[in-house]
């Protein structure tokens, strides 16, 4: 199990910008599951951080940043991103039924990974209230 922490970068305007196209995917999203997804890859953000990932995925409709999942998958295989990030965009992809990563590509997840895909599977099920963190 790879044991990688996500490194908070430090605050800068790129830093806002990120947080806000975030955001607006979120708020944007039609369908539940599809705001579950782009809160997955908000929570995440080195992913959504690469200027590549955000050409595939986020398009314009009607003045506003929309994620187009489809065509996501279609050039998901051409991005920049590592193993681990490959699996938890997969992941990402099977919660939308786009894709069919299998359940165990979780073992190649960081703590912090895997804790936002527990998340969203949680969301996705209806029940975001489970406390999901380290035992005392």
């Amino acid at each position: 199990m790879t044991t990688t922490h996500l490194e908070a970068p430090a605050p800068s305007d790129d830093d806002a910008e990120l947080t806000a196209l975030g955001d607006q995917l979120v708020r944007n999203s039609k369908r539940p599951r599809d705001r579950i997804a782009a809160q997955a890859l908000a929570d995440e953000r080195t992913i959504l951080a690469l200027p590549a990932f955000q050409r595939a995925l986020v398009v314009e409709h009607e003045g506003r940043p929309v994620a187009q999942w489809e065509r996501l998958m279609g050039q998901q295989y051409a991005l920049p991103l590592d193993g681990e990030q490959r699996s938890f965009l997969g992941l990402v992809l099977s919660m939308l039924s786009i894709g069919a990563t299998p359940l165990a590509a979780v073992t190649d997840l960081s703590a912090d990974r895997l804790r936002i895909i527990t998340q969203a599977i949680l969301r996705m099920a209806g029940d975001d209230s489970i406390a999901i963190g380290t035992r005392l």
